[in-house]
């Protein structure tokens, strides 16, 4: 239908199928499967392009969902944000992405713009939480998922263990023998850094039981490369020899051990294992590949995606929480034996 605006009733006939048949096809409502294929062929047989908005001003509807973090280059997110968009997408909406910073003033200041309607719903993944976000978010009027903790029971909610995958670690380092341990976490007033400081403290009678000691804990400014690399410069620097093994609170905090480890003649893991969290496709790639806890960044995405479709579906019903296992991955930079090989 070259020169023409292709038009729904064009796709309905097309396809076969009544005007209202097809518009249900189209965004992902109250059709079957097959019904659906049929359509969504036809549209792209035609080169149909909905009229996006139009159809926001019909509905009342913008039609996009906002994902806002920290900090967008973190791999963590990004996993996240790739899932979220392939659960939306499917349904006729559009994502966008949010920055801000970590600071609890600018998350609150997002929360404030986007409840304005500039969007239809959010995702939220807070590194800093307070009491008042809870509230703003819970009298926002806007459906809302977070993904972390508010502590508020009204929110859909998906967490994670991060503590217990702390303690795995921990379990992990002792398994192959390890002693002398320590921890290098990211800030303390952050949600994941309080979480994984209490998931090491509470690793401390695991520890005694087979005479291992926590050599110390170290914050470093931030959970990034370079954060991890300064902070484990002076660890290392501080406690010469003293530590054999070290647990990262993230992989880029791990990442930078491993380098300030080699620069000081280190062999990982021969004279100091590391292990991180979040299991990012880092952990993979890098060299030696790296031992990580993880948190599962993108099931934890598609089920807080899942949730806010349903929410948008269904506003009145009851809040929701979904709780993601931690897994850790062993890899080269603990131990080349695997999780079987330890057991055994």
């Amino acid at each position: 239908m070259a020169g023409t605006r292709v038009t729904l009733p064009d796709v309905a006939a097309r396809a076969g199928v009544s005007l209202g048949s097809a518009s249900r096809a189209l965004h992902g409502t109250g059709a079957s499967p097959a019904m659906v294929e049929r359509v969504r062929a036809a549209a792209a047989e035609l080169g149909y392009q909905p009229d996006a908005t139009g159809r926001s001003l019909r509905m009342r509807k913008t039609f996009q969902i906002a994902f806002a973090v920290a900090d967008i280059g973190n791999p963590v997110y990004v996993e996240m944000m790739t899932a979220i968009q392939s659960v939306v997408a499917e349904r006729g909406y559009r994502l966008v992405v949010a920055s801000t910073g970590g600071s609890p003033q600018s998350t609150a200041e997002l929360v404030a713009g986007l409840a304005a309607g500039l969007v239809d719903g959010l995702i939220l993944s807070p590194l800093r939480t307070s009491p008042e976000l809870g509230q703003q978010l819970t009298s926002s009027g806007m459906p809302v998922v977070v993904i972390g903790r508010t502590g508020e029971s009204t929110l859909d909610t998906v967490t994670t263990d991060s503590a217990g995958g702390i303690g795995q670690a921990v379990d992990h380092l002792l398994a192959l023998g390890h002693r002398r341990i320590a921890f290098l976490n990211g800030p303390l007033d952050t949600t994941p850094g309080e979480a994984r400081q209490r998931g090491f403290d509470a690793a401390a009678p695991a520890m005694a039981a087979v005479g291992a000691q926590a050599v110390e804990c170290r914050v470093a400014a931030d959970f990034t490369v370079a954060a991890g690399l300064e902070a484990a410069r002076a660890l290392l620097d501080e406690h010469p020899g003293r530590i054999d093994a070290l647990v990262a609170a993230n992989d880029l905090l791990a990442v930078g051990a491993i380098k300030a480890a080699v620069e000081r003649g280190l062999s990982v893991p021969g004279d100091l294992a590391v292990t991180g969290m979040d299991d990012t496709e880092l952990a993979g790639v890098f060299q030696p590949s790296l031992t990580s806890v993880s948190l599962r960044s993108s099931e934890r995405g598609r089920a807080a995606a899942t949730l806010l479709l349903e929410r948008l579906a269904d506003p009145g019903r009851a809040a929701t929480t979904v709780t993601v296992a931690p897994t850790l991955i062993s890899r080269e930079s603990s131990s080349t034996l695997t999780d079987e090989e330890v057991a055994r």
